[in-house]
């Protein structure tokens, strides 16, 4: 694995970390950002702004593309701008990213990245720090903005039986502009699936999701992203560890931590893992339970079966 500097979309200070298998871009003239992300020889997985390339400084939140480190829930904190350069650290393994807090909110944000030297895989840690002098209740939340065209795959906690299984084991939380009904959705046995089209009206689905995955298929190419759900703990909108988000543009895969109020100089962490398969075969049928079937080599080489 390697790390060298780059530039990307006309930022100049952009650093590329790169194996025999994948390559990852991270912006560092503003950030924490990773803007780029790609099996060798492949198309970027993220869906970026080329009208937004190589400008910075700009006073309100600039959407950019790419996956970011946002403040939940969300208000007025979660759109401060992230416009400015980062301080970095190189890692044997990665960069550790970091913006440093402002006014009025005073929240430091931190992204560390690690690209496994034998895969695709990438670890990612995301840190906020309350660097003011009050108490401030917040959860770090991780946002990747996917290419438009796929089809998102959501797997549903294991099918029960009744009069068995009396208790709920799952949460599903729709936001005001969400039509269930919409075509784009399919609400199956063993997924929901959500398909970005350019005719998509605005959508978003929170769930407490315990099911470790979500993937995004385009093309020929496959990008899971894992996370965990910490029992017990409390979640903002509702309880929802997991989020997305469509619209005619593009898709998001949005991950939480739990909600915490952080006493002066106190943070709070997130992880998430990806990976990306591409050359990859598409699926005959994305029926269940064909689709299932395809999927089981791609999560087994993920971990995840």
């Amino acid at each position: 694995m390697k790390i060298e500097k780059t530039e990307f979309g006309g930022w100049q200070n952009c650093l590329r970390l790169a194996n025999d298998h994948a390559e990852l871009i991270l912006t560092l003239d503003v950030g924490p950002r990773i803007i780029s992300y790609k099996v060798t020889g492949g198309e970027n997985v993220f869906k970026t702004a080329p009208d937004e390339f190589g400008k910075s400084h700009e006073p309100h939140f600039v959407q950019r593309g790419g996956h970011r480190l946002w403040i939940a829930p969300e208000d007025e904190r979660t759109y401060a701008p992230d416009n400015v350069p980062v301080a970095h650290e190189l890692l044997p393994d990665g960069v550790r990213m970091t913006n440093a807090a402002e006014a009025p909110w005073q929240i430091e944000k931190e992204l560390t990245v690690r690209l496994s030297p034998h895969s695709s895989a990438v670890s990612l840690d995301h840190r906020l720090t309350n660097r003011g002098s009050a108490p401030a209740t917040l959860a770090p939340w991780a946002l990747s903005v996917m290419q438009p065209g796929g089809l998102e795959i959501i797997p549903n906690p294991p099918f029960g039986e009744h009069p068995r299984d009396l208790l709920p084991n799952r949460l599903h939380v729709l936001w005001p502009y969400t039509d269930a009904s919409d075509e784009r959705w399919r609400w199956g046995r063993q997924f929901i699936t959500l398909r970005q089209t350019p005719h998509s009206s605005p959508a978003k689905l929170g769930l407490a999701h315990r099911e470790k995955w979500v993937g995004y298929l385009m093309r020929n190419a496959l990008f899971i992203k894992t996370f965990d759900y910490v029992a017990g703990a409390e979640y903002t909108d509702f309880g929802c560890n997991f989020e997305t988000f469509t619209n005619a543009h593009l898709l998001e895969i949005e991950s939480l931590g739990p909600l915490r109020t952080l006493a002066p100089g106190e943070s709070a962490s997130h992880s998430e893992a990806w990976h990306l398969l591409g050359s990859i075969p598409e699926p005959d049928s994305l029926k269940e339970p064909a689709l299932a079937e395809w999927l089981a080599p791609f999560l087994s080489k993920a971990g995840l079966s």
